[in-house]
């Protein structure tokens, strides 16, 4: 809670505390010497009393006189403090005591040693009665403590009234003389709270001397200076970006103008001479049917072949530009009802194959239901492609867990699969693994799906066996948690069967 106060009243508690402390510890020392000396005192006066009582009671000893010692006793009553006094003699035995009419039972049986010592309300002496070397008897004095009690409260009231005027004194001086300490403390925490708050770099904390708080100050203070111009520099940068990034932005503008009017291009003025190259060819073919030899006829059908892979290859990388331009439209995606739609969207190249579809239970994610539409179907097509070697081929789909809270979609096939040395070159364009005679295809498709994935904030990558097939794995975003089934795969499958051939 201390750490947490204002400095002021942690200053103020600093004072009060060591003036204290150190006021308590010289009064204690000073109380208690006065106690010590003081009970030193009493048992010297009580001793010096002793003596002169024992000096007098040397005669009715002496002479067995009990009256005279009684007489010799009753000379204490001039000191209120001394409540008892007795007188024995050689033997020990009780001869007077004082006051008068005392019962025995009050004083010891015989003396103790000579000597003082101190009760619990009292202090005892013993003084030896002595003619010469001959001992007569022994006096035993019997005092109160009551002039130490009040000497004792006397000093201790003293000692009160001290600690208290002192705490008094110094609450009234720290109260003055603190605020040369907190208050250009709380100058410079009052300025980095109004820098902070208004954002304004031009306040300056005002300085109150040259000690170290002054020279804090003027640090604080050039701190402030440096971080205006440094502001300053960074806003005038930022004017500079924001147009620069108009610039850009009109720029890029243009550009997928340009871009626009050269798919326009492709798509319309690229089209229609491939539309005539096959025209004709079909044309001329079916008006030399029979005429031509067999190497003319092939010729003719390497010319169209070529023909229709030129408009796949156009068609291929005008998708591939328009899903880096087209605007994303997310929503919720059920990828178990995008499988299944896509996977009867290609009955027409998997009729007469003999095709095994495994679909685990796959999550709703969050994406571009056209785009992931069009991931799938190339992924899916390539599966099937790649696995027309095998009889049966069989392809997996399905969910591979979790990463870095994105679920990991998978799909699997046991076809020709690919060296993994050259996996980098997968997702590039026009790159192949294959030869065109083994496998068709243009070497974009792949690149498409890596550019929609990546829109999507994920990844994708591959993993294979040469000849023992490949898994594509890429990341999208779930919509809602993924099921424990889901996430360990352990969920009960669905097979597929599509038009096969047995």
């Amino acid at each position: 809670m201390f750490r947490n106060q204002p400095i002021r009243r942690k200053l103020m508690t600093v004072i009060l505390l060591t003036s204290g402390v150190v006021l308590a510890m010289s009064c204690g020392t000073f109380f208690t010497y006065e106690l010590v000396t003081y009970r030193q005192a009493m048992v010297r006066n009580l001793s010096m009393l002793g003596q002169v009582v024992a000096a007098n009671s040397t005669a009715p000893l002496a002479f067995d006189n009990r009256s005279d010692a009684k007489q010799v006793l009753s000379a204490l009553s001039a000191d209120p403090h001394i409540v008892a006094a007795a007188l024995y003699d050689q033997k020990g035995a009780l001869f007077a005591t004082y006051p008068d009419g005392t019962m025995a039972s009050a004083f010891p049986e015989r003396p103790d040693a000579d000597g003082h010592r101190f009760e619990s309300s009292r202090v005892v002496i013993h003084e030896p009665v002595a003619i010469a070397d001959r001992r007569l008897g022994t006096l035993y004095l019997a005092s109160d403590l009551g002039a130490l009690y009040q000497r004792a409260t006397l000093y201790g009231g003293m000692v009160l009234a001290v600690i208290l005027a002192s705490c008094i004194v110094a609450v009234l001086l720290s109260l003055r003389l603190q605020r040369h300490v907190s208050d250009p403390v709380l100058a410079l925490a009052l300025t980095a709270q109004a820098v902070s708050e208004r954002q304004d770099y031009s306040l300056r904390a005002a300085k109150g001397g040259d000690d170290e708080l002054g020279q804090l100050t003027d640090a604080f203070n050039t701190m402030l200076a440096r971080v205006q111009q440094q502001d300053q520099a960074l806003r005038e940068h930022g004017d500079q970006l924001e147009q620069r990034v108009a610039d850009r932005t009109q720029a890029l503008a243009a550009v997928n103008k340009e871009l626009e009017s050269f798919s326009y291009s492709v798509s319309h003025d690229l089209r229609a001479p491939l539309r005539h190259v096959v025209g004709y060819v079909e044309m001329l073919r079916e008006a030399t049917a029979g005429q031509l030899p067999e190497s003319s006829q092939r010729y003719m059908k390497t010319i169209q072949d070529a023909s229709l892979e030129m408009g796949q290859l156009i068609d291929d990388l005008l998708a591939f530009s328009r899903m880096g331009r087209t605007e994303l439209q997310e929503g919720r995606v059920d990828l178990d009802l995008l499988v299944r739609d896509t996977i009867r969207s290609l009955e027409a190249v998997t009729r007469e194959r003999n095709i095994f579809w495994e679909v685990t239970p796959l999550p709703v994610v969050v994406g571009d239901q056209a785009m992931l539409k069009q991931v799938l179907t190339n992924l899916l097509d390539n599966a099937i492609k790649y696995s027309r070697m095998r009889n049966p081929a069989r392809i997996t789909v399905g969910c591979a867990g979790t990463e870095q809270e994105r679920a990991v979609i998978f799909v699997r096939d046991n076809g020709a699969g690919f060296d993994m040395r050259y996996a980098q070159k997968l997702f590039g364009v026009f790159q192949r693994l294959h030869r065109a005679d083994e496998f068709e295809g243009t070497g974009i498709g792949l690149a498409t799906v890596q550019r929609v994935v990546v829109r999507h904030g994920g990844r994708i990558w591959a993993e294979s066996v040469l000849n023992e097939g490949a898994t594509f794995y890429f990341t999208m975003k779930p919509a809602e948690p993924i099921r424990a089934g889901v996430r360990n795969g352990q969920h009960h499958h669905e097979l597929i069967e599509t038009n096969s051939a047995r």
